[in-house]
């Protein structure tokens, strides 16, 4: 071999240890194992996760859009993420009410498992239907209430990543801002309805916290759980309440079949009066992709943009 190979193959040797021994380090930055493993339950708990835990935590969500959590059995691949995760957050309140005997389990295994139930100001929360010592779980349709929320998830990963409670907390001070300016919002399109106009009838009764908040007048066609059936009587008295009101329109659920208000619908046109499905509102999960609500904060702007709007 002659001395001008030997040379170019040196070379070559060298130039590919170089980029060898500086590849290494990157790789090592870049790596996923550096950051916190979270797992939500919800799509909106998915996003909060998301918001306060910035580049710190690569997070999972359980349910996909459109999944309803009242009636979701978690899968043994279910279990395996939140085993191997080092949060697990879910909402509490019985929302995810085939699921409690895994969050007691988690909790004895040693993982840091953040419910958001514990940091709610109890005397805001609502009686699940006429039992007042079981609440309403869905918190999320009031503004107040999903800030709350955000401080406890702040806690909970300061709680699991000590060197993060800066981040933790910069990104919880800017989400509480974003949610103010929503809050502005809500309010400000509520106006735009008279008081008589504000009537909210929807599939299933999610929206009480919505109504305490805003001043509306919520009637849900099932019970708070989609677990309840309605009954031909249900049916018929709704019927006559919204003939009697006059109510302009009512509204299907993404995570609840359609086929419920349709009915209320056919039922309310037998009694003389003909009311129009107003649209599809966000309640159990946000929305998918390319949905314009993917976020928290996007889904309840496009529900009161689509009540008011169908109200009016």
């Amino acid at each position: 071999m002659n001395k001008k190979i030997k040379s170019l193959l040196g070379a070559v040797l060298s130039l590919t240890l170089l980029l060898a021994g500086c590849s290494a380090p990157a790789e090592s930055a870049e790596s996923s194992t550096d950051k916190l493993n979270v797992v939500a339950t919800t799509t909106m708990l998915a996003d909060l996760a998301i918001e306060i835990g910035g580049e710190r935590i690569t997070a999972n969500g359980l349910m996909g859009p459109g999944i309803d959590p009242h009636l979701y059995q978690a899968s043994a691949g279910d279990v395996s993420l939140m085993q191997k995760a080092d949060v697990v957050l879910y909402n509490g309140l019985h929302l995810e009410g085939k699921m409690g005997e895994i969050f007691e389990n988690l909790s004895t295994q040693g993982s840091t498992v953040i419910c958001i139930e514990n940091g709610l100001d109890e005397s805001m929360l609502l009686a699940w239907e006429n039992d007042s010592s079981v609440h309403d779980p869905h918190i999320w349709f009031d503004v107040s209430l999903w800030k709350q929320a955000a401080k406890t998830v702040t806690d909970g990963l300061t709680q699991a990543d000590p060197k993060g409670k800066a981040d933790y907390e910069a990104n919880l001070e800017a989400y509480l801002e974003e949610l103010d300016e929503t809050d502005t919002y809500i309010r400000n399109r509520v106006t735009e309805l008279s008081e008589s106009q504000r009537v909210l009838v929807t599939a299933h009764d999610a929206f009480q916290y919505f109504g305490k908040a805003y001043g509306f007048e919520v009637r849900g066609l099932q019970g708070i759980s989609t677990d309840a059936e309605a009954g031909t009587s249900d049916v018929s008295a709704l019927a006559d309440f919204i003939a009697e009101r006059q109510i302009k329109a009512i509204f299907v659920e993404s995570s609840v079949p359609p086929k419920t208000i349709e009915a209320l619908q056919a039922a309310v046109k037998a009694k003389g009066f003909d009311v129009a499905i107003g649209g599809e509102l966000y309640s159990d999960s946000l929305g998918g992709a390319d949905s314009g609500a993917e976020t928290y904060i996007l889904t309840v702007k496009a529900n009161i943009d689509t009540i008011v709007n169908a109200l009016k």
